[in-house]
């Protein structure tokens, strides 16, 4: 038998706050490097191109890119909680199978997602009401970095699944090795060739493609009982239905997240090219605290969903409470620190004045209320992990859809004030928590007091 199938699992068996902290760290620290590609492309190109390129990377472009990367991380759940299922079971058959249609469900999703970017791009920027003078850059990076996609969806889902089974270390080490190309690159062709946007986008594309490499590669060579064939790898229909049965509501609701942040895109260009770029920066700094809020969904939806696979039902429930115990600590000293040093954060993407003013007051206005989202991310992630995902994610499209669009298209035309669209964000997020928290309780009672 294989020496892998024998060793404990720290995940199902081991000190609760401990496995907690050994497995986010690695997960944070490698998000917030996932996060340096863009934010780096942002630094390079507002420093040493100006604020219509600070614009085009981080503005309509990002909204865009991240539409597409979190409505596929929103589908991709599915597999990697079918997988941690499988694992937490030793269903070896299965897990193999969920691994092979995983990275097909990638391949075949990129090369849609290729064909569509590359065609829509322009339709798209003139929707979101991008400014004339960002328009050709913001096109020219997209179009680039769509024909890479297949790197980025690779990278994510194998990444996604290496986590799955509790292996946290590889995924930060691929992100670290490859941020520093990504950033060497950026000064070669950025600021060396004098080649703009475009080497901004090139640079990111091949730091990407080196990662889906790197993370590829483990997957064929680094498990024991998880292991990638090429050859292998095709759909398997009652896996695929499993997956997608997780996934698809989590899509819709990153659909429904990233249709908000458009409309929103859309309203904020409305304000000129000033106020387009101090979001753009905002969009950075703001990641931060996504980043570590993100790791610890990520970190609880692989503990809940290993337990629940092998029925450690007591060890959910106190899995939760310590993350969001952690979770808590953590956002909270970072929306801490981001409110205070907001003003010389600012000063790293620009060093137009008027853009830092109105960053930081859009900042300090809406960054105290994130504390409202910790329960939300830490809740749904534990009810992803046991497989529910389609009540927290109507409830979560609830809060985006129609408390923030409403306030974002009815409530913020009658002001015209900027300061109307950003108290869309906490509202939002509190009538989410309102549905959620009690729905968590009463889920957790019918299902895991066993």
């Amino acid at each position: 038998m294989n020496t892998t199938y024998k060793t404990k699992n720290q995940i199902t068996e081991g000190v609760i706050w401990k496995q907690l902290l050994i497995f986010f760290f690695p997960i944070m620290v490698g998000t917030l490097f996932q996060q340096l590609y863009n934010t780096v492309d942002a630094i390079i190109v507002g420093r040493f191109v100006g604020k219509q390129a600070l614009a085009s990377v981080g503005g309509s472009s990002a909204v865009l890119t991240n539409f597409v990367i979190e409505f596929f991380t929103g589908l991709s759940a599915g597999a990697t909680v079918v997988i941690s299922q499988f694992y937490g079971a030793r269903d070896l058959k299965r897990l193999s199978k969920g691994l092979h249609t995983a990275y097909a469900f990638s391949i075949a999703a990129s090369i849609l997602i290729s064909v569509v970017g590359w065609f829509a791009t322009p339709s798209l920027l003139h929707l979101l009401k991008t400014p004339a003078d960002v328009i050709p850059d913001s096109i020219l990076y997209l179009r680039i970095y769509f024909l890479g996609i297949i790197f980025t969806l690779i990278y994510n889902m194998g990444s996604s699944i290496m986590r799955a089974v509790g292996d946290s270390r590889r995924p930060l080490m691929y992100l670290v090795v490859c941020c520093v190309i990504n950033i060497v690159l950026d000064i070669v062709l950025v600021i060396g060739f004098r080649m703009g946007i475009a080497g901004a986008a090139i640079a990111t594309v091949i730091s990407q493609g080196v990662s889906a490499v790197l993370v590829t590669r483990a997957l064929m060579y680094s498990y024991g009982i998880l292991k990638l064939e090429l050859r292998a790898i095709r759909f398997h229909a009652s896996l695929l239905k499993a997956e997608l049965r997780i996934g698809i509501p989590g899509g819709i609701q990153s659909f429904g997240y990233s249709i908000s942040n458009i409309i929103i895109q859309a309203v904020i260009n409305d304000f000129g090219t000033d106020t387009a770029a101090a979001w753009a920066a905002y969009g950075k700094m703001d990641a931060i605290f996504w980043t570590v809020c993100g790791a610890f969904g990520i970190a609880i939806t692989t503990f809940a969903g290993q337990n629940f696979g092998a029925g450690r039902y007591d060890r959910i429930k106190k899995s939760v409470r310590v993350c969001l115990g952690m979770a808590l600590g953590v956002g909270g000293s970072l929306i801490l620190f981001l409110f205070v040093f907001c003003r010389p954060l600012y000063h790293v993407f620009t060093t137009d004045q008027a853009v830092i003013d109105i960053g930081v007051f859009m900042l300090r206005m809406i960054i105290p209320s994130y504390v409202i989202f910790i329960f939300v991310e830490v809740f749904s992630g534990a009810l992803r992990g046991i497989g529910d995902v389609l009540i927290p994610s109507a409830m979560t499209l609830g809060g985006v859809l129609l408390v923030r669009m409403v306030w974002v298209l009815v409530v913020t035309p009658m002001t015209g004030e900027l300061s109307t669209l950003l108290y869309s964000y906490p509202l939002a997020w509190g009538a989410t928590a309102i549905l959620l928290v009690p729905y968590y309780f009463y889920r957790r009672k019918k299902v895991l007091n066993r």
